[in-house]
């Protein structure tokens, strides 16, 4: 059975838009082309070997649909700093697929309603309301893969005054011998607390607890979200390493004008609540303990 197989037999998204279908077709091209007709069917039986959760949908697996009601708000506002879409060659023209307000609100879970950032291009991202650091996951950032494997990174910081921006840790286990290239595939499993590691409609959540002690941070007023694109190139002089200083190896070079991590949205969990809000909860607990001296 050939790939063709696998894409008829809907192992793949039912692709609905021209860009989609193109990513899709430059995918399945590539492993026809070169034989791997075994890697098409692991990719389709999500055989996963990494240490981290695996892809959406499957058991243990820490992704947030775009429409869980955790969501209480999405990104209102962004500033875009575009990347090339090859950052090897300096001739290279800036990605420009997307408008800026199409990574606003909340996210859409297609293929074309996102915004492109290029070879290490950066979105910055603010809200009505800052974000909090409450029990569990805090926020979600959403990318626009057509699939479980066709993955492209990028790295999260957050500040709480627009100017100190402190970055999550991340971790990638994927090979640094041989470069994933434009075409090639990844397993989750082997990603941690980058965004992108889901497909679209699923967003990669962000836990503020991991931040906790820097000092110029607070955690619990966080006004900014910052996006920034992972050079997914092995060599040194262009790529991106994770927090333990690996090379990130993800599809190398995308030299299209959607080159980079395709933002569809931001979404916020826990925000700091209206200041009545506030008041409030502070007089149920006042009242709750005026009742126990009481009684």
């Amino acid at each position: 059975m050939d790939a063709d197989y696998f894409i008829h037999q809907g192992c793949s998204a039912r692709i609905r838009t021209k860009r989609k279908a193109f990513k899709m077709r430059r995918h399945f091209q590539f492993l026809k082309h070169c034989g791997f007709t075994a890697l098409a069917f692991a990719t389709c039986a999500n055989v996963y070997a990494g240490d981290f959760d695996p892809a959406a949908g499957q058991s243990g697996s820490l992704a947030i649909h775009m429409d869980d009601t955790a969501f209480v708000a999405w990104a209102t506002d962004i500033e875009l700093q575009r990347g090339p879409v090859d950052i090897t060659n300096a001739s290279s023209a800036l990605a420009n697929y997307g408008s800026p307000d199409m990574a606003l609100g909340k996210a859409t879970g297609s293929s074309y309603d996102v915004v492109s950032l290029g070879d290490s291009g950066s979105a910055t991202l603010t809200f009505n309301k800052p974000i909090t650091n409450g029990q569990g996951a805090d926020f979600a950032i959403f990318e626009n893969s057509f699939s479980d494997t066709f993955l492209e990174f990028a790295f999260v910081e957050v500040s709480s005054d627009g100017a100190n921006f402190f970055r999550f840790d991340s971790i990638s286990q994927t090979q640094t011998d041989t470069q994933i290239n434009g075409f090639g595939i990844t397993d989750p499993t082997n990603i941690y607390n980058l965004a992108g590691k889901y497909k679209q409609g699923f967003g990669t959540s962000f836990d503020l607890d991991q931040l906790l002690n820097n000092d110029g941070l607070d955690v619990n007023a966080i006004t900014h979200v910052k996006v920034i694109d992972v050079v997914g190139s092995i060599d040194e002089a262009y790529g991106s390493k994770d927090s333990l200083g690996n090379m990130i190896n993800d599809p190398f070079t995308t030299p299209f004008s959607s080159s980079g991590f395709d933002l569809d949205a931001v979404g916020v969990i826990n925000q700091l609540p209206e200041p009545a809000s506030a008041l409030l909860v502070f007089a149920g607990i006042t009242m709750g303990l005026l009742r126990r001296q009481h009684n």
